[in-house]
């Protein structure tokens, strides 16, 4: 109790330092909104019935979705959990935290490093922050553990995906870390649980939640009721326990009198993995510039701020919450920070078109894609390591936004845009070359090989 206030004061004391000026929403209605924010694993844009699913029932996603609104065109920061995380929390490209390439496994030292300023950080003067669920981002022993460090005041959760081992169950609240052998069958619940406990205890003021559940990332252990329930096997099960706990937290938020105060936000870190479904998107997780990889659910509900029952197809990206969340909470973006992100409130409050010309899409440290409002650009395509066709051998593909499925490039009949996009990308390839940890991890052909015509530049 004693830390709990001293760190209230310490909020109280520097709030005034941080606030935006008297245009700030949250100050112009008298009160900041709380956040909570699902960063679900693996979930696929197909998987849910608000994204167009309909093999696994998800009715309490349909309810967040019916209570807001739906961002049809919005990307995860990365293809793959580690750096997905670490843009989501930084308000950054992946390249500028240093884990762009693959994921952090049991043994490596790089973590998000302590220089870089997260959302917790920036809400922490006047919010109570937790991230409760799977970290990723550092593992134990290394400079960036615990979370702690980061600006939450709690985590409770995993150190990296639940298929790695060793695997515990840590609770770290800044003074005390804790930890606790992992039950895989109850894990999710008891990230519902302790997400409920820290709602309760902060119902009274400000807060900011993640709860990052590990599933339906791989393998699933879907306990009881929902084992053997879905249509869609152990995966399906998996979603319906993810959806059955979004309907626990907007239960819990009813009940206390808070859903109104708080916005909920719904997405996954990237597309699905072996199983999951990418609905009409091509490729999935790992899958390069192909939608399928990072092209995720966004759902954001506040009844009486957000629309209900809209759909917007105003491009953003999970790097965007950082200023959004500063701007909905009253809070300045870190000083003296590059941020990539762009605050989205104008886009969920009423439409508007997207802050951002572009998004840029990454394979590990590579930019490989570029994604406007009307166009698609990409001139690598991936399979597995091989990158197909090999660097330097041109093949443009250009896709219009408005044929879903990225199935028939439109390069040869607007060469124009062609040339255009492939100057921005080529820009962008240059403005982050000096950000790249080593060579590029995908392979390129031999010099002395055959290349068919039509890969030459």
């Amino acid at each position: 109790m004693v830390r709990i206030a001293r760190r209230s004061l310490l909020r109280a004391a520097a709030t005034s330092a941080v606030l935006l000026p008297g245009a700030a929403l949250a100050t112009t209605r008298g009160e900041r909104p709380n956040f909570v924010v699902f960063y679900v694993d693996d979930l696929g844009y197909g998987d849910i019935e608000p994204t167009g699913g309909t093999t696994i029932r998800t009715p309490n996603l349909s309810r967040l979705a019916r209570q807001g609104s739906v961002l049809t065109d919005y990307y995860a920061p990365a293809t793959l959990c580690t750096p997905s995380r670490a843009g989501y929390l930084t308000g950054r490209y992946p390249i500028r935290t240093g884990l762009a390439r693959g994921v952090i496994m049991q043994n490596e030292k790089r973590g998000l490093p302590l220089a870089e300023t997260t959302i917790a950080e920036a809400l922490r003067p006047a919010y109570a922050t937790a991230l409760i669920g799977k970290w990723h981002l550092g593992n134990p022993g290394t400079e960036a553990w615990p979370p702690s460090k980061h600006g939450f005041d709690l985590f409770y959760g995993i150190q990296y995906s639940h298929d790695m081992s060793p695997l515990s169950l840590w609770e770290d609240t800044g003074d005390r870390l804790e930890e606790m052998p992992v039950d895989y069958v109850q894990l999710q619940q008891q990230f519902a649980n302790r997400a409920e406990r820290f709602i309760e205890d902060h119902a009274e003021q400000p807060f900011f939640l993640t709860l990052a559940l590990s599933q339906p990332h791989l393998p699933n252990y879907p306990p009881e009721p929902f084992a053997g329930q879905s249509r869609a096997g152990a995966y399906g099960d998996a979603v319906a326990e993810v959806d059955a706990i979004v309907g626990r937290i907007m239960d819990r938020l009813e009940a206390l009198g808070l859903s109104r105060r708080t916005m909920v936000v719904f997405t996954s870190d990237n597309g699905p993995w072996f199983e999951g479904s990418p609905g009409p998107l091509r490729e999935r997780k790992g899958g390069g510039a192909y939608d399928g990889a990072s092209r995720v659910p966004l759902i954001v509900s506040q009844p009486g701020t957000i629309p209900h029952g809209r759909r917007c197809d105003s491009i953003a990206m999970g790097i965007d919450w950082l200023p959004t969340l500063c701007a909905m909470g009253g809070m300045s973006p870190p000083a003296g920070v590059e941020l990539d992100g762009r605050d989205l409130t104008e886009v969920l409050l009423r439409s508007a078109a997207s802050p951002h010309e572009e998004l840029l899409l990454f394979n590990d440290e590579d930019v490989v894609g570029l994604r406007t409002q009307h166009w698609k650009y990409l001139d690598a395509v991936y399979y597995r390591n091989l990158m197909m066709p090999m660097r330097g051998r041109g093949y443009p593909q250009l896709y219009d936004t408005r044929m879903v499925g990225e199935d028939y490039s439109v390069a040869s009949l607007h060469p124009d845009v062609v040339a255009a996009m492939q100057a921005r990308l080529r820009a962008a390839q240059e403005r982050f070359a000096p950000l790249r940890s080593g060579p590029s991890s995908v392979l390129d052909i031999p010099p002395s090989a055959h290349v068919p015509e039509m890969w030459r530049d």
